[in-house]
């Protein structure tokens, strides 16, 4: 990690996976992988999906253009291009619409599905943004629940090294700082 970033919180679920809750830009993270809360097109928008494809080049949406889109739930991998991450999972999160369309299970899919491209391509160190948690009005609360309960669900088989999970702001590193501990606590 490059130094503006803020190491909240550092906890190991067991031997071989370390959770981290980060303070920072997710585009300055050096990790195998970082995963982009991105829209159906693939070819940028605002928030965190605009502030990756600012950074990553040009490049990258000449390789998301030949993706074909995604569609919710659902995720695809790039390179990094320009960013100290080597790739680019995509995925893209539900708009929140009151929770009885679907929401809960298909956020989780998006963190079920970035971990398995993940795991497919071998790489280790991972780190997520708040998926759907901005423009798409996902509840911070449950949406951190889902993405912790899930990405331990999904690292039990001891493929990861690190999941990290980037928080823009302060309000959402302090509820994952809550939340993690409680939920590794149970595991």
């Amino acid at each position: 990690m490059s130094a503006p970033e803020i190491i909240r919180s550092d906890l190991a679920a067991n031997s071989e996976t370390r959770f981290t809750v980060v303070l920072g830009d997710i585009t300055r993270l050096s990790v195998d992988a970082i995963v982009n809360a991105a829209n159906s097109s693939l070819l940028g928008g605002g928030g965190v999906d605009g502030a990756i494809h600012r950074a990553a080049g040009p490049e990258l949406v000449a390789e998301c253009r030949m993706l074909n889109g995604c569609k919710t739930g659902q995720a695809k991998i790039t390179g990094g291009y320009r960013l100290p991450a080597r790739h680019v999972i995509h995925t893209v999160g539900p708009v929140w619409n009151g929770g009885d369309h679907g929401e809960e299970e298909l956020l989780a899919d998006c963190y079920r599905n970035s971990l398995g491209l993940a795991r497919q391509h071998g790489l280790k160190t991972i780190a997520f943004p708040a998926i759907s948690t901005g423009i798409y009005r996902f509840p911070a609360e449950p949406a951190a629940r889902i993405a912790i309960r899930t990405t331990l669900a999904e690292s039990k088989d001891g493929a990861f090294e690190e999941i990290i999970f980037c928080c823009f702001g302060d309000e959402m590193a302090t509820l994952y700082d809550r939340l993690l501990p409680q939920a590794l606590a149970e595991t």
